[in-house]
């Protein structure tokens, strides 16, 4: 495989015979050249585009040295903090800083500033008076309005104007910089680049722009919970990208324009990016160091598709990637399959073939090649709508021929699959076909909660389909040769659950002799549904008020409750059962007599842990995601199949 990194350093600009870069890309991740790495991905294509690209990653922050070490690039400066956002990387969801960061060499912490993005952006100024400034990756996506910070517990205005940058680039970004690039080379001044979809700007007055949604403003956001709703919901609706209108909303004397979402890519258009030849590895600077972590966990993974029809309301995916799914074709996937097994550093095993969501590979549902998404109902919940189609009839077979490739001993699915696809006999064949050869022996859902009234505030389908799905499970594994198990997924203290709702959920999975070792922490992301819930405690479209635990105590409590079998949360279950009254339960949650009984394997679910963000997955991470649909009133949508 090709090693030709792109340059880092004045010395390997040299040697392509460069004396300046066209565009200097800075993250706050290390530089890994692998497509499953935003800016190694944004860097091939406009390398493939003709322009001289160039690479700061992770500079040193506290002085503008560092951002001068490959000169003034002729186009622009694109930056990004990184694959994830800035402050979940360095914080926990109690606000602690992390011990580990995986996108950093050795797994080290502190190479990446609070708030990368504004930091990084203020450093080029400082550095280089008048260059273009273009922001982008997941933390501009789901800050580009508006939006409450946890980490603040505060509304904060659009980091567009904390950055001073010229303009910025949400979802996935490739179609985006390829066009800001090829207009600043044309000529066109950095102030007048308009229209472009998938972007944001600054301007005095929108009122040249035809059709736009005004949304209340950012002062009026800060000071009232109802009107940050209101801007929720006016944003949520102009999201399809075929009926979208261009979003505004003033701060100060000066506004946010948002222009409308970028139509899905073409699967030749898809393929294309994916082609492209990628080293595959960390940059060859990170090898005393050990390496960079994240890249373990996909370095042998193929990206299929894009996007997720899902939306969960606590993901980011809906307002980064979108809600249609896109799939590469099959020819595209079996030749990166097949560039794979010449890697010397493979030995048989492909990690994961897969995206946000593993079992939407090929999904499609007739409205989108032309209208998109529909306005008033989502695809998934609280049932799959028919007129979706999960892609199975070109998912197996896919699957099927990359398994037989020469030099592929295994080709394993190992993002999280959605349950509610599955759960009836019409997909036992199917649902054993993944079993027997690609889930290595564990396969990941994620029920999320028990509670139907906490899993309709996370926009997840009600705990009877996984009821149907674990009961399917248990029957088709009866057919195969090796046993399989459930890792379950599970999150706390997500607003609408109470401290009730917390004992409900321990007490099923008691009975079940579940017992998830790790739990997932609500996090309140920036832009999300279920993040407007925490802030305003009230649901955006109903108004319905909503139980939020805005406690670090009563958040430790539910999630002590939940992970009942840990020795050390038995202090935090007694004061839980005394706060509800419940202390005759106390005999089922500790040894003895009436205790829970012992773990088992096959019940045995593994939770992601908390001392680090998620490492890159096929396409983002693992959902720190959010979504919704295009709405045109503030009613909940209908949650009737079509």
């Amino acid at each position: 495989m090709n090693c030709d990194f792109l340059p880092v350093s004045q010395s390997a600009m040299r040697h392509r015979g460069w004396d300046a870069l066209d565009i200097i890309l800075i993250t706050g991740d290390a530089y890994v050249d692998h497509p499953a790495f935003g800016v190694a991905l944004i860097g091939r294509v406009l390398a493939a585009h003709g322009y001289r690209v160039g690479i700061i990653a992770q500079p040193d922050w506290r002085n503008a040295d560092d951002f001068r070490r490959l000169g003034r690039p002729t186009l622009f400066f694109g930056i990004t903090s990184g694959n994830v956002d800035s402050m979940v990387a360095n914080y926990t969801a109690n606000k602690r800083p992390r011990r580990k960061d995986a996108f950093s060499p050795g797994g080290r912490v502190g190479m990446r500033p609070d708030r990368a993005l504004v930091v990084y952006a203020n450093r080029v100024r400082q550095a280089f008076k008048g260059v273009p400034v273009v922001i982008g990756g997941l933390e501009a996506s789901m800050r580009r309005l508006a939006h409450y910070d946890f980490w603040d517990n505060r509304v904060r205005r659009s980091i567009l104007f904390d950055a001073r940058a010229d303009i910025l680039v949400y979802g996935m970004g490739e179609a985006q910089v390829i066009e800001i690039a090829r207009r600043l080379s044309a000529g066109e001044s950095v102030d007048g680049l308009d229209s472009i979809a998938g972007t944001a700007v600054i301007r005095k007055d929108p009122e040249y722009l035809d059709e736009i949604a005004v949304l209340p403003s950012f002062e009026d956001v800060g000071e009232s919970a109802d009107r940050f709703n209101e801007a929720f919901r006016r944003f949520y609706r102009q999201q399809n990208p075929f009926t979208g209108r261009t979003v505004v909303q003033a701060h100060g004397d000066r506004w946010a324009v948002v222009f409308p979402p970028p139509k899905p890519l073409s699967e030749a258009q898809l393929d294309a990016i994916y082609d492209l030849d990628y080293p595959r590895r960390w940059h060859l600077d990170y090898d005393g160091d050990g390496g960079v972590p994240a890249l373990e966990t996909v370095r042998h993974s193929l990206v299929t598709h894009r996007g997720c029809s899902g939306e969960c309301n606590f993901c980011s995916l809906y307002f980064h990637q979108g809600r249609m799914v896109q799939s590469r074709s099959e020819a595209s996937i079996l030749r990166e399959a097949r560039r794979l097994t010449e890697d010397p550093t493979f030995h048989g095993t492909i990690t994961d073939m897969g995206g946000p969501t593993a079992n939407l590979y090929g999904a499609d549902c007739p409205r989108w090649a032309r209208k998109g998404f529909c306005a008033d109902r989502r695809c998934m919940v609280p049932a799959t709508c028919l007129r979706l189609d999960p892609g199975y009839a070109r998912s197996l077979p896919l699957y099927r021929q990359v398994r037989g490739l020469p030099g592929v001993k295994h080709a394993f699915i190992g993002s999280g699959f959605r349950h509610d696809l599955f759960g009836d006999a019409s997909t036992d064949a199917c649902l054993e076909e993944l079993c027997r050869f690609h889930i290595s022996g564990r396969m990941k859902v994620a029920p999320e909660h028990v509670c139907d009234m906490v899993l309709d505030a996370m926009g997840k389908p009600p705990i009877a389909a996984y009821d149907a799905f674990v009961a399917q499970f248990k029957r088709v594994g009866q057919r195969l040769p090796a046993p399989c198990f459930l890792v379950n997924y599970f999150i706390s203290a997500h607003p609408g659950a109470t401290l009730g709702d917390a004992l409900k959920m321990a007490r099923y999975l008691i009975e079940r002799s579940m017992h998830p070792e790790q739990i997932q922490d609500f996090i309140p992301l920036p832009l999300t549904l279920s993040g407007a819930m925490y802030h305003t405690e009230k649901d955006p479209f109903s108004g319905r008020p909503l139980h939020v635990a805005k406690t670090f105590r009563e958040r430790k409590m539910q999630r002590a409750l939940i992970q009942y079998n840990n020795p050390a949360n038995r202090p935090l279950i007694r004061q839980a059962l005394k706060a509800l009254g419940a202390e005759h339960l106390a005999p089922m949650f500790f040894r003895g007599k009436g205790a829970a009984r012992k773990t088992t394997r096959r019940s045995e679910g593994r939770k992601r842990p908390e001392t680090g963000p998620p490492g890159p997955r096929s396409s983002t991470s693992r959902k720190p995601a959010a979504r919704a649909g295009a709405r045109p009133s503030a009613k909940r949508p209908r949650k009737s199949r079509r």
